[in-house]
């Protein structure tokens, strides 16, 4: 979902976006007013979570996917990575660096199906390691981390697509955020990077594609090419809803309550169980499951004919989830809730 506030404020500028007489799909990228747009979107950015001076913005196409390569490829700089598989998504990411260097999987906890996050906090990094990788919010599983790892002074590199900007983040604890846009942000086809200078290397290799390189999106202010400017003006508007709610800080408070009031139930259901050990639970994806996948699928058919949508778990774990991002309201969570408990109390009857 999208802020219903930001959607109003899209629907009035589509056709004429502050008086230039064009929906910002139609402009040019190296106009005035697109590049208000972006600058602007990337100070709101700024001073939501407080990024240093000393790290770069990037607004990259691909989505968070394309990150599993062009990480690896821009930041080995030695050849060597160490990934804590925590869920569907770090998997892929480690999966995919392996086409470029020594990976190492640090820790797992595949064991109990990705139900949650391995302790963290004394790991065998490798002494040549160049980065430390997490996916902080596993989408598919639902589990978080409630602290970040240990990486022995190594650089830490965080995928947050399913958080970003959930609550708040010390940026300087990382080298490395990204998040791809769609989950919490904006519309598809974007990534976020934000990325310590110093990790930003001229010397990557000369086969690299000048469009995978992160020193073309900083040498060139994300602008090296027509970037995705219907989804950097939609963040943009969000960043400034962020800002005007109150902070990061203030959404933390929203989202919490919000996943409460699920994992109340949840945690009284005799009919829904939570999968994920407690202390390791998503604020933003919950998953859950019935006694069989066949009540499950009765589950799912009954929400959308009560009109809730996608509350079927990912096609690779079954069972249900209910995501519950940021511009979803406290009182769509109630009406779920509401509509699970009727479902439990009627059932067979």
């Amino acid at each position: 979902m999208l802020p219903l506030p930001v959607l109003e404020e899209i629907q009035e500028e589509l056709l004429n976006y502050r008086g230039s007489g064009m929906c910002v799909m139609e402009m040019s990228h190296r106009s005035k007013v697109f590049q208000t747009i972006i600058d602007e979107a990337e100070a709101d950015l700024r001073s939501l979570m407080g990024i240093p001076e000393n790290y770069k913005v990037l607004f990259v196409q691909g989505g968070a996917t394309l990150q599993f390569a062009m990480i690896p490829i821009n930041l080995m700089k030695f050849g060597v990575a160490d990934y804590i598989v925590t869920g569907a998504w770090s998997e892929k990411a480690y999966k995919e660096a392996t086409k470029f260097g020594e990976i190492k999987r640090l820790a797992s906890s595949k064991d109990k199906n990705y139900t949650y996050i391995p302790d963290v906090s004394d790991l065998p990094v490798s002494d040549n390691a160049d980065y430390v990788y997490i996916c902080e919010n596993e989408t598919i599983h639902g589990t978080t981390y409630q602290r970040l790892p240990n990486t022995k002074g190594k650089v830490l590199v965080s995928d947050q697509s399913s958080m970003f900007l959930s609550k708040p983040c010390t940026v300087s604890d990382y080298g490395l955020i990204y998040g791809g846009v769609q989950k919490n942000v904006g519309p598809a086809g974007l990534a976020i990077v934000i990325i310590r200078e110093d990790l930003i290397y001229p010397d990557v290799d000369s086969r690299t594609p000048i469009y995978l390189r992160f020193d073309t999106y900083s040498a060139n202010e994300s602008m090296y090419n027509t970037p995705n400017c219907w989804a950097i003006y939609v963040c943009g508007k969000v960043f400034k809803f962020l800002h005007n709610i109150g902070g990061l800080a203030e959404m933390q408070k929203i989202n919490e309550e919000k996943a409460t009031i699920l994992y109340e139930f949840l945690d009284n259901s005799k009919m829904f169980t939570g999968t994920v050990a407690k202390e390791d639970r998503s604020v933003m994806n919950v998953p859950f499951v019935t006694e069989s996948k066949e009540l499950d699928a009765e589950v799912v058919a009954a929400s959308k004919a009560a009109g809730f949508d996608n509350l079927k778990g990912h096609r690779s774990v079954g069972g249900l989830r209910a995501s519950i991002y940021n511009a979803m309201p406290k009182e769509g969570v109630e009406a779920l809730v509401a509509f699970l408990k009727d479902f439990e109390e009627n059932y067979g009857k």
